[in-house]
């Protein structure tokens, strides 16, 4: 059973966006599975390095789609996007140094994230681009 599933709630614009979460769903749920079989500490070392790369282009392209809307929010949500890659940062440097719990603690980072980051920050963007087509339409 997947440790995190995707739900249409978080469904955001049926595109890139949606495949970039969707990609980051299938890395926590297989880092979830290796740490179950005691293959998180195996794992995590590359994962990481993988998840930092397609975290740091996905927030590329989410913040390129939110200027080219004129998002009124952008400031605040780059803030958030910056500490989430801090925080996988900073798990980059624990597993350097050898901690081994580093694999548990990025697996509730990334389902929390995933989960709240989405359904706030980004379904926001989505009420935006609504409500942006709204006024377009009815111009």
């Amino acid at each position: 059973m997947a440790y995190f599933i995707w739900a249409n709630d978080m469904a955001i614009d049926h595109g890139p966006i949606d495949q970039d979460h969707k990609m980051l769903v299938e890395q926590v749920n297989q880092l979830h599975t290796a740490t179950e079989a005691g293959r998180g500490q195996q794992v995590v070392g590359q994962l990481l390095g993988e998840l930092i790369r397609s975290t740091v282009e996905h927030i590329r392209r989410e913040e390129q789609v939110m200027r080219q809307l004129g998002y009124p929010r952008l400031k605040q949500h780059q803030a958030s996007h910056v500490d989430f890659v801090n925080d996988l940062h900073a798990l980059q440097q624990k597993f350097a140094a050898g901690n081994i719990t580093v694999a548990a603690q990025l697996s509730t980072l990334l389902r929390d994230w995933l989960s709240l980051h989405i359904r706030r920050y980004d379904r926001d963007i989505l009420t935006f681009m609504q409500e942006k087509r709204r006024t377009k339409t009815a111009a």
